[in-house]
């Protein structure tokens, strides 16, 4: 049985998560921490919960989804997971801190690139991945289907979608993949967001006013 531990991070609210099961191995999902009270809040919930970090996961490559990449790169020396056609948007994180006003050093970590065809395993439980772009090109979808939720990143929200004036943003592109890949799912299904509140598909299909 999954439990996902939420944390609130940056200048952005962003959400990264540390999923993880009774066998106490974990992933960590968009690691966002950027400064040191952050950084110990994540190791310490970690340490104290004895988790073994198996997998460091990511939805998308935006600066508030990996501010605390590096750190967990070289804490837990395991290779990120990712969809290729979001490198070049990693690649562009220092270029990214300078429009925020902040400096920050170039990522240098080992990749395993994803696709939408690929499963993860977690200790037996498959996570499928969707690949919705949209609000980056490579934004990817991690779904259980036993467990019936998602780690959706910044492709939807309670109530929203994610933006689509950034680099190779396309809001057609997301509207459909969410409505084709996302929507046709059980209504039961959690959503955990990039950030904010977790939601559910059946509210989305029902509420979200970008999506009725």
């Amino acid at each position: 049985m999954f439990q996902i531990q939420a944390f609130v991070f940056n200048f952005a609210s962003e959400n990264t998560y540390v999923l993880f099961n009774e066998n106490k191995n974990a992933w960590i999902i968009d690691p966002g921490n950027m400064n040191e009270q952050e950084t110990k809040a994540i190791e310490n919930f970690i340490k104290e919960n004895e988790l073994e970090i198996k997998k460091i996961i990511l939805t998308h490559a935006h600066i508030d989804h990996v501010l605390g990449l590096q750190w967990a790169f070289d804490t837990y020396k395991i290779p990120v997971t990712m969809h290729q056609e979001d490198q070049e948007v990693l690649d562009m994180l220092q270029a990214s801190g300078a429009r925020f006003g902040f400096k920050v050093p170039a990522v240098k970590v080992d990749t395993e690139y994803i696709n939408e065809s690929d499963e993860l395993d977690f200790d037996g439980e498959k996570f499928k991945i969707y690949h919705v772009p949209g609000h980056s090109p490579g934004s990817v979808v991690y779904h259980n289907e036993t467990q019936k939720f998602m780690i959706s990143g910044d492709v939807l929200f309670e109530g929203s979608i994610g933006r689509t004036d950034l680099y190779k943003g396309n809001y057609d592109q997301l509207i459909d993949g969410i409505k084709t890949k996302l929507f046709v799912l059980d209504d039961e299904t959690q959503v955990f967001s990039g950030h904010g509140n977790p939601t559910t598909i059946g509210f989305e299909k029902q509420y979200n006013p970008f999506l009725k």
